[in-house]
């Protein structure tokens, strides 16, 4: 896990370049069809099986972390990676919300007081009504909302489902999505030139490195993901992610010279510490 969180961190952090040359929408669909092949021999390998047992099931939960994802990469192309992945990893909050809200899961103090935690974490990254603040700013937060919805469904839709089905879909709707967007943006969009409404360019040869390393990279990534909760329990690994809240933003400052304010520093440390304590205490066989 702590290998994963080190390449993600990594490779997340040249989205800045390539949003300087291709769109986000452009960005998904080439990074899909350099991933796909990668998907097609991991069965070969013993690696798991493309096909689902339950596509419409499948196909839902794809569609929902594709929307989480195209949030979260938005924002890697608009924001510092250490704001974006703050956002993202909003998602126990949310998860033990959900519960609460739907599945009717009670909570006790030490849980409670983490989503107050990581909720005042989010105002300090995000820091509404200042200067600083734009409404592109809610979007890791809103991947985040999203990511929690997926893995939620994950457990409750898609029990049984393959590891590399799970990857294949996701990579495939977001492949599709990514092309058909681009080309509409193409169309009727008026030659924007921004990140998020860029249409196709054909102008991709600075971009095209980082794009194939940050699918194999990204590849990569999950399959030691997989490994490492195949090696134990969920919670003893599911801490470890937060790693990544190390990594991303060193990697960042040495390659890009990105940095934070001192309030934003704080908010993401708030942020992990509530997500650590959910993370434990959901572990533990007492409410908490």
């Amino acid at each position: 896990m702590l290998v994963a969180m080190a390449v993600i961190g990594f490779v997340d952090t040249f989205i800045g370049e390539i949003s300087q040359t291709v769109g986000l929408w452009q960005f998904h669909a080439m990074r899909s069809a350099f991933m796909m092949p990668l998907l097609v021999l991991m069965p070969v390998f013993g690696l798991g099986v493309l096909r689902p047992r339950r596509w419409r099931r499948v196909l839902a939960r794809s569609l929902v972390l594709s929307t989480s994802m195209m949030l979260y990469f938005g924002a890697l192309g608009l924001m510092p990676v250490a704001q974006a992945l703050a956002g993202m990893f909003t998602s126990p909050i949310f998860v033990l919300l959900i519960n609460v809200a739907v599945m009717g899961q009670r909570i006790g103090i030490w849980r409670s007081g983490a989503v107050l935690l990581g909720f005042a974490g989010i105002l300090l990254v995000l820091q509404p009504g200042t200067a600083g603040f734009s409404p592109a700013m809610v979007m890791p937060v809103a991947a985040g909302f999203f990511y929690a919805v997926s893995a939620i469904a994950t457990r409750s839709w898609c029990e049984g489902e393959s590891a590399v089905t799970l990857l294949g879909a996701n990579m495939a709707m977001l492949g599709v999505i990514g092309l058909v967007v681009a080309l509409g943006l193409s169309v009727w969009g008026g030659g924007s030139t921004g990140f998020l409404l860029r249409g196709w360019t054909w102008d991709v040869g600075a971009a095209l490195p980082w794009i194939v390393l940050q699918a194999v990279c990204s590849l990569g990534a999950v399959f030691l993901i997989v490994r490492a909760y195949q090696m134990d329990i969920p919670t003893n690994v599911a801490v470890f992610e937060y790693a990544v809240m190390g990594f991303g933003p060193v990697f960042a400052w040495l390659l890009w010279g990105q940095g934070l304010g001192i309030w934003q520093i704080a908010g993401i440390a708030l942020i992990v510490v509530a997500g650590l304590v959910i993370a434990l205490r959901s572990g533990e066989a007492q409410p908490g």
